[in-house]
């Protein structure tokens, strides 16, 4: 696959980008390389070679959750600068429009 002009202007119209003269030759440059890289990899015989998920072999090595020591709601609360009855109050962060 080539990368022309009108790739890159197309790339950069559904990105809602622009690039100058400049920025455009060296996007070509670089778009080419991946997609030789991409192709030359396809070359490869990846027959009876499983997918992976994952780039390594190992499980889960995280440590299971166990409970270990509770915080009463009145407790957490005592610390709260903005609270009523139960819960502890936050600026809104997000603004509906």
């Amino acid at each position: 696959m080539e990368v022309t002009d009108q790739l890159i202007d197309h790339l950069a119209k559904l990105s809602k980008l622009s690039f100058n003269a400049e920025e455009k030759q060296e996007l070509k440059s670089d778009l080419q390389k991946m997609i030789s890289f991409v192709e030359k990899l396809q070359e490869l015989d990846t027959t009876g070679i499983e997918p992976l998920t994952h780039m390594g072999y190992s499980d889960n090595a995280l440590r299971d959750d166990v409970v270990k020591g509770m915080v009463s709601r009145e407790e957490a609360m005592l610390n709260a600068p903005v609270k009523d009855d139960q819960f502890f109050k936050v600026p809104k962060v997000i603004n509906p429009q």
